[in-house]
């Protein structure tokens, strides 16, 4: 009975060890090292418009920009810009390079199995850019499905995954920005460019005599914050802060600004 006694107990030490070691990983969060460092750093890719920019004197602006400038007033820290490549954005989130992706990242399957999503805070949907001259011929992003067709859109986006589910027909050519892929529609190399439904419906405002946009959204994609996995402070954090400054007015204050206004167009390279 006491050797018994004596497994059981070292059995339950152990066990309670390995419970131990597992809280305290588990309590582990982006949050302590942001305050401990003192700044918040994000991840985006600028030129995503009208979410993260920069202007001619090099500056950072956008939507998401004010929502993580004020997220990082918020926790009382500096807020640090990690300017990305899209392909590359949730690897630096993974390897510690930001703590947080807030570029307008749609929340996918795919994406969930490897980061974490705070709670929706845009929704959006991929539409169509076409040339004036495909316009002339059809009326609806659906007939772009066929061989005779060139669509443009940016690697790893939403975009191409719609581009290509959507389209299966057509040629699909990927371009590192998105600003090199919407030119190609512009230059007349491809009849038509597949992107996010604010960017495609600033960029035809812009250049009304290269191209026409179809602007009823083909698919419906939740835009949400990014963050490691295993981390329910920070997400814990994050989704409070949402509801925060959507009831206080703040959300739509920088909304209006980036959406709904055109005054800071001229200063964007």
């Amino acid at each position: 009975m006491k050797l018994a006694l004596k497994k059981a107990l070292t059995s339950a030490v152990a066990a309670g060890g390995i419970f131990i070691a597992s809280f305290a990983n588990a309590a582990e969060s982006a949050i302590d090292n942001i305050l401990s460092q003192g700044e918040l750093k994000v991840c985006f890719e600028a030129g995503y418009i009208p979410f993260e920019m920069k202007t001619k004197d090099g500056r950072f602006i956008g939507f998401d920009i004010d929502i993580a400038k004020h997220m990082a007033r918020s926790m009382d820290v500096k807020f640090t810009p990690v300017n990305t490549a899209w392909d590359g954005i949730i690897p630096a989130l993974q390897t510690g390079k930001c703590d947080i992706i807030i570029g307008g990242m749609a929340i996918t399957p795919q994406r969930n199995l490897k980061v974490m999503f705070a709670d929706t805070y845009l929704e959006i949907g991929q539409t169509v850019l076409v040339s004036p001259k495909v316009a002339s011929k059809i009326d609806n992003a659906r007939a772009l499905n066929d061989a005779k067709y060139t669509i443009a859109s940016q690697i790893g986006t939403t975009g191409a995954q719609a581009a290509k589910k959507f389209f299966p027909k057509a040629k699909l050519d990927l371009y590192e920005t998105s600003a090199d892929a919407v030119l190609q529609v512009a230059n007349g190399k491809a009849d038509a460019f597949v992107y996010d439904l604010p960017y495609n419906a600033l960029y035809a405002a812009q250049h009304k005599d290269t191209v026409v946009h179809f602007s009823e959204s083909f698919t419906y994609e939740p835009l949400g914050w990014a963050i490691r996995q295993n981390d329910p402070n920070f997400l814990n954090f994050l989704n409070n802060y949402l509801v925060q400054i959507k009831k206080e007015g703040t959300y739509d204050r920088i909304y209006h600004k980036w959406f709904e206004s055109d005054a800071w167009v001229e200063s964007v390279q």
